[in-house]
């Protein structure tokens, strides 16, 4: 793995434990769910939400894209 196919993999992560973590907490508090299902359902919302990081080779070298429900398009990542 090169170092931004790294970097790529810690952004998904760190983003998608944020977020469940966030969710799970909320839906804790603000739903009647029970159980196995809160952290089930935030599992899928953080899934879905989460933005998506990928390392690509390119003519111009290797570079970390970003896709994001929330934005149109793909972002170039730094």
């Amino acid at each position: 793995m090169t170092k931004l196919q790294v970097r790529a993999f810690l952004y998904q992560l760190g983003t998608f434990a944020i977020l469940f973590i966030a969710g799970r907490f909320v839906i804790d508090m603000y739903t009647g769910l029970t159980g196995f299902w809160i952290p089930m359902t935030a599992f899928v919302i953080a899934t879905i939400i989460g933005p998506k990081f990928q390392a690509v080779k390119t003519k111009d070298g290797e570079k970390l894209f970003m896709k994001w429900i929330f934005i149109k398009g793909i972002r170039e990542i730094g």
